[in-house]
């Protein structure tokens, strides 16, 4: 178990996954109001966040309600069933569906033998697990300690019971028993430090910009299948695996389209119902790479029953994120599991592909090319053979479409799509035909 340093500083895993899967049990609470393919799918949801984060779900308890109660989330009787269940069982840990107070943690602890997580804590969680970077890991923390500022207050009996399993992962025992006023201190000195980061990156891609490198970002529901797209298209080695939130750090490698020209493509976290406002707010640095595309590739697992509502899950985020009027190209992955209920969303330029399948990514990468060309300016030039650079920039940052050599005038036509906005269009200005 690795412990807390006394400072406070870094957010520490306080253990990593047990060698034994902790057994969990899943708890939901249908309001009347709530449609029930929706719930049963962030029932679904919530046993593969407890899989990806190393537990076993052994039972799961749905009570149907026309509002939670407040004491403790569930009615007074479905806890009584529960009780007893725990115990034969052998649960190690209770998770619900939704975010729970800290009077209604502090009630159920003290009726329930197990530890007490709800869905947003369980994301923490895993975000903690996957962070890798260290801007990753002060979103982490910042994020978990916006969580626990207002859960102070009968916090004493969980925190007695920290162990390193699922929900616990994070700041460690000496911050979580810290009052309020070190918890704010040590957010201010991570937003401090994340600051100095996000200027960091804004100069980087202010200097992209002023090269007019053209940044793509693929954007989509968690496990759509956006890290396979990235590494078969890069060569990168962004980690992939069927689970949620395999990818928490944004990952930037350049793409080669068929004409040569290169881009940008960034891999981001992916987007999930009901994402907690703290992690919103604590990612939105990052998410920054998403608002600050020239294009977007919204990948959706077409495999997936619930796509349609994957799909407007990522658009409502994005919306958050005041991203609009960025060019988008909906990419449904996974055809090779899909089943025949899928249709795709219609007024949207779209297409269907495996990114298994060396065929489908090169019919992508030629639409990625053919979409970003509607964003630029074609134009013609005549460029003198003894400007190499010119030639040499026009390859590098812009679309060539055709290069004619002319012998007689010893010169090169050229038919390009470039920015208009960048310095070599100006360039290229004088050269027009």
């Amino acid at each position: 178990m690795v412990s807390k340093s006394s400072d406070g500083k870094g957010c520490e895993a306080l253990g990593e996954i047990r060698n034994l899967e902790e057994k969990v049990l899943l708890v939901g609470c249908k309001l009347t109001d709530t449609d029930e393919d929706r719930f049963i799918y962030s029932m679904e949801e919530l046993a593969e966040l407890t899989k990806t984060a190393g537990g076993k779900v052994i039972n799961t308890t749905v009570q149907n309600r026309h509002s939670f109660d407040r004491t403790t989330y569930i009615g007074k009787g479905k806890l009584e069933e529960m009780v007893p269940l725990i115990e034969e069982q052998g649960i190690d840990v209770v998770i619900f569906n939704d975010e729970l107070t800290s009077s209604q943690v502090k009630n159920l602890s003290a009726k329930v033998d197990a530890r007490i997580i709800d869905r947003t804590q369980l994301i923490l969680d895993i975000f903690s697990k996957r962070a890798k970077s260290r801007e990753g890991k002060l979103q982490v923390e910042l994020a978990q300690l916006n969580y626990l500022l207002p859960r102070l207050a009968g916090q004493g009996h969980s925190l007695s019971r920290l162990g390193g399993g699922i929900g616990t992962r994070g700041p460690g025992e000496t911050q979580l028993e810290t009052d309020r006023r070190h918890i704010r201190r040590r957010m201010d000195e991570i937003k401090e430090q994340l600051k100095a980061i996000v200027k960091h990156r804004a100069l980087y891609r202010q200097r992209r910009k002023e090269n007019r490198t053209l940044q793509i970002a693929l954007v989509g529901y968690t496990n759509a299948g956006k890290s396979t797209i990235h590494n078969r298209l890069t060569v990168a080695d962004a980690l992939e695996e069927d689970l949620l939130f395999a990818t928490l750090d944004p990952l930037t490698r350049r793409l080669k389209l068929p004409s040569g020209f290169q881009a940008l493509l960034t891999d981001t976290v992916g987007f999930i119902q009901d994402l907690p406002t703290t992690l919103v707010a604590a990612f939105r640095s990052t998410l920054e790479e998403v608002c600050e595309a020239d294009f977007l590739i919204h990948v959706v697992d077409a495999s997936n029953n619930d796509y349609y509502n994957h799909e407007d899950t990522v658009m409502e985020l994005l919306d958050q994120l005041n991203v609009k009027d960025v060019p988008m190209l909906t990419v449904y992955n996974k055809r090779d599991k899909m089943t025949n209920h899928f249709i795709p969303s219609e007024g949207k330029k779209s297409m269907l592909i495996s990114a298994l399948q060396d065929e489908d990514l090169k019919k992508l990468v030629v639409k990625i090319e053919e979409e970003l060309k509607a964003t630029l300016e074609y134009v013609i030039v005549k460029i003198p053979a003894n400007n190499g650079k010119l030639l040499s920039k026009c390859q590098a940052g812009a679309i060539v479409e055709e290069e004619i050599w002319v012998e007689k005038e010893e010169c090169y036509i050229l038919k390009v799509y470039v920015s208009p906005t960048s310095s070599l269009y100006k360039q290229l200005h004088q050269y027009k035909v």
